[in-house]
């Protein structure tokens, strides 16, 4: 099964549709049959490389309100990211240009490390209060997943993979992606958003049977005693 994931490392929703959908693959029993390519979609490609305003001046500006009413609006993600074990601090957030986090992550799928970096990038923006456009911390995040630090600076400091972002941003719009988080489930059915787990389950479980797979077995109750030929736990 195919999983292509359209998603911005500034979007609190993608952080928690990737969890929704990695505990509908958990729970269906599908995670290690799944193969998950991330899609590069910048929300704002016009956001300076130097912010100084927080999440909270960013958004009384864009919705033309106060910075309480602005804190107001970020409360009820927070409660959604709690209810799938996300702490979402947004005190320490400030708004980040992410086009260099999407160019390391196309690098990092071609060392295999592409979903691992995603992951990394998604906490240290939305947890970790880090600046995600920094050279330093994106090396740091490189190098936390296992990638080489001179690798990793090499990318940045050239524009390799940026027509791959490109691409995948031109496909976005053919297919009429509108909004992150997006899915595609085997080039045929799509998700708009963070759905609810159950919706997740359905199109996972409707591909499954479309491709004749089978959950995997999930254990129950941890390693009891066995016996292996003529071994027995005794």
């Amino acid at each position: 099964m195919e999983i292509a994931i359209w998603s911005d490392y500034v979007c609190p929703f993608c952080y928690i549709g990737k969890r929704r959908l990695e505990r509908a693959l958990e729970e269906t029993g599908f995670s290690s049959q799944v193969t998950v390519h991330l899609k590069s979609y910048q929300l704002d490609a016009g956001t300076p490389e130097v912010v100084t305003e927080s999440i909270y001046e960013s958004l009384a500006r864009k919705y033309n309100t106060t910075i309480e009413q602005a804190k107001a609006m970020t409360a009820n993600v927070i409660e959604q990211a709690k209810s799938e074990g996300l702490e979402y601090n947004f005190d320490n957030a400030k708004p980040a240009n992410t086009a260099r986090a999407h160019r390391l992550v196309k690098w990092a799928d071609t060392q295999g490390k592409g979903n691992d970096l995603g992951e990394a990038l998604l906490q240290a923006y939305f947890i970790d209060g880090k600046n995600i456009n920094d050279s330093a911390i994106l090396i740091e995040l490189a190098t936390s997943v296992g990638l080489d630090a001179s690798g990793t600076e090499e990318v940045l400091m050239s524009n390799q993979f940026f027509p791959e972002i490109q691409i995948d941003q031109t496909e976005a719009a053919q297919i009429g992606v509108q909004g992150v988080p997006f899915f595609v489930l085997n080039n045929k059915y799509a998700i708009s958003g963070a759905q609810p787990i159950e919706v997740f389950k359905e199109a996972l479980q409707k591909v499954a049977e479309e491709e004749g797979l089978k959950p995997t077995l999930q254990t129950i109750g941890g390693q009891g005693a066995t016996c292996d030929g003529d071994v027995c736990d005794f």
